[in-house]
């Protein structure tokens, strides 16, 4: 059995495209007799069987080492391409979470989108959504990583875009699949590259390969800024990070995966490259400089949003910009607790979300107002997500930032400030969301909300179930810290920062009377913030406008200079043929006369040159 699990461990992620192949019937409108919920059943089922395949081969790897699988793929003279898959607690761990999260965003698919006419279409690209991650958690190719990285981009793209009847979701797929190619491109180069130098694309080689390598620190720094602009754009990190906000766009169950896991696999990716960073000092500053921008940024910007999916998604830039800092400094321990913990909380937070929307039929936070009486099991889903999210003792973001915090101690306590800063204006966040949904007086739109249906309070409940007990699943792992290897002065830090945030936004946010910041100061900061600094603006006036300056430039020079010089040469030949015909005499002295005519006008002009 431990064999068979093993050399079958490539059919996890082929379960999720099985199940969006089979859902093609209904997907594409060869079925309508039965309506699209069959496909939703196929899709359903094949998410299942990966997760129980991933348990049972959890369950008989546990004690075992990393294994590596290399599978004949494709073979053609001199090219040899293998599926080369590890096998490990982590990879099959980060499989597990996946094909669980995704089971769960299904099933809540299944009361949320009930009445929706692409039912079936949606269940077909969350198997491909699927199929893809689970696939990236087990690769241990950079070049398949690659090829599926480029999937989840084409399957961001069409799930971002899913109501594609209107025009403002089709420019955000447009921006979102556009951003991320950016990265893609960078990417591409870096693998092509390594593959030259390296002759290899197996992370384990690459691994060994790193340990000896010898590249002049020009190469050494480009291969590394090339390989890492691609997890950059997958995990909406500056200057790549407006994608995330564009789309919030899509249907809230692809938000559920997209602020969980999606975002996740790229810096998963980073981790698997990492001993390749380690050649480049300068990629590794990159990194830390732009998780630094990203995690402070971010957590501002989400303090002036008012719709509710993009006042959330900000705060996933922030917590991956945390994991890129990790990177940077070489604690991929650290970075790969953090993108669990935060994982789990998050997707619970988008779950309450959802069901928020469906039941009010808005996004504005300013709309919404006391949901906590009417809607106690999204308020308590909301309520537990967020504290997953923060340093709140015992659950599991706080186990991650006090390890975050242990490592940078002493080395860079700057991050340890930065860590405080992000928990505190994440809290602040989450304490203004609370109070503007579930606070106060009801609204119009949320006077008569009721509870979410079954089919979407039940996986919200049970995530968070799980949510809670994810320090006893890090206790069971021995990945808690024992007392004596507590920091204390840290933890006390990490709850102060909490608890200052959590005050400030309830002065703010959960008084009889919420607070209106009054002043054109205020105001400027405010709209400062809710534009993400005016990132898209400075877009326009420096990369855009200069796309569009050097287009119009080159259609310029091809119109006026090159098209011209090749219609003056074909005047030139219609003008001096119309010219010659006119010397066809028939008599010789004539020919001769336009010889020698030539011959002087040739000799004068080489005489000019010379």
């Amino acid at each position: 059995m431990n064999q068979f699990l093993i050399q079958t461990a490539w059919w996890v992620p082929a379960y999720g495209l099985l199940g969006a192949l089979l859902t093609l019937p209904w997907s594409i409108g060869l079925i309508r007799r039965t309506g699209p919920r069959p496909a939703a059943y196929f899709n359903l089922l094949m998410t299942v069987l990966a997760l129980v395949h991933c348990v049972a081969l959890l369950n008989d790897i546990w004690d075992l080492p990393v294994l590596h699988i290399d599978m004949p793929w494709f073979r053609i003279l001199d090219l040899n391409l293998y599926l080369s898959l590890q096998i490990s607690r982590v990879s099959v761990g980060a499989a597990i979470l996946i094909t669980g999260l995704s089971l769960l965003a299904q099933v809540f698919a299944l009361g949320y989108l009930e009445k929706d006419w692409g039912l079936a279409r949606f269940y077909a690209l969350m198997g491909f959504f699927e199929g893809a991650m689970s696939g990236l958690a087990l690769s241990d190719s950079l070049f398949f990583s690659y090829a599926l990285l480029e999937m989840l981009t084409l399957s961001t793209y069409l799930l971002v875009g899913f109501w594609y009847a209107q025009p403002l979701v089709v420019k955000a797929a447009r921006d979102a699949f556009l951003t991320k190619r950016v990265g893609d491109l960078l990417l591409l180069m870096g693998v092509v590259a390594v593959s030259t130098i390296a002759g290899t694309l197996d992370f384990a080689e690459l691994t060994a390969w790193a340990k000896t390598a010898d590249l002049a620190p020009l190469t050494a720094n480009l291969l590394g800024l090339a390989l890492i602009f691609g997890p950059i754009g997958k995990c909406a990190q500056f200057p790549l990070n407006l994608w995330l906000d564009e789309a919030m766009e899509g249907p809230n169950p692809a938000s559920i995966m997209r602020n969980s896991v999606v975002v996740a696999c790229g810096a998963y990716v980073l981790i698997q490259m990492q001993p390749l960073l380690a050649l480049s000092p300068l990629a590794l500053t990159t990194l830390m400089a732009l998780g630094a921008v990203t995690a402070v940024g971010a957590s501002l910007v989400a303090i002036a949003q008012i719709d509710i999916k993009r006042a959330l998604s900000h705060t996933t830039s922030a917590y991956l910009g945390l994991v890129f800092l990790a990177v940077g400094m070489q604690q991929n321990e650290v970075a790969l607790l953090f993108l669990f913990t935060h994982a789990v909380g998050k997707a619970l937070q988008f779950m309450s979300v959802g069901s928020i929307i469906l039941t009010t039929s808005t996004q504005d936070l300013r709309e919404m107002g006391g949901l906590a009486g009417r809607m106690p099991a999204t308020t308590s889903a909301f309520v537990v997500g967020s504290l997953a999210c923060v340093a709140l003792v015992p659950l599991g973001s706080f186990w991650s930032m006090q390890e975050w915090a242990n490592r940078f101690w002493l080395g860079a306590p700057i991050f340890v400030g930065m860590l405080l800063v992000v928990n505190g204006l994440t809290a602040f966040n989450l304490t203004r969301v609370f109070g503007l949904v579930f606070w106060g007086d009801p609204q119009p739109k949320t006077r008569r909300a009721p509870e979410a249906p079954w089919l979407i309070a039940t996986p919200m409940v049970a995530l968070m179930v799980i949510v809670l007990l994810v320090p006893v699943m890090l206790w069971r792992w021995g990945l808690l810290p024992t007392w004596s290897q507590i920091n204390w002065t840290t933890v006390a830090l990490l709850v102060t920062s909490g608890a200052v945030g959590v005050t400030a936004g309830g002065l703010l946010y959960l008084g009889d009377r919420r607070a209106q910041l009054q002043g054109n100061g205020w105001k400027g900061i405010q709209t400062l913030l809710a534009q993400d600094f005016c990132m898209e603006q400075i877009y326009r006036l420096s990369i855009i406008l200069g796309v569009q300056q050097g287009s119009r430039l080159t259609a310029w020079i091809d119109r006026y200079i090159v098209d011209g010089a090749v219609n003056l040469l074909g005047f030139a030949s219609i003008l001096g043929g119309e010219t010659l015909k006119y010397t066809i005499s028939g008599q010789a002295k004539h020919y001769l006369l336009t010889v020698f005519f030539g011959v002087v006008l040739g000799v004068v002009c080489l005489t000019w040159v010379f």
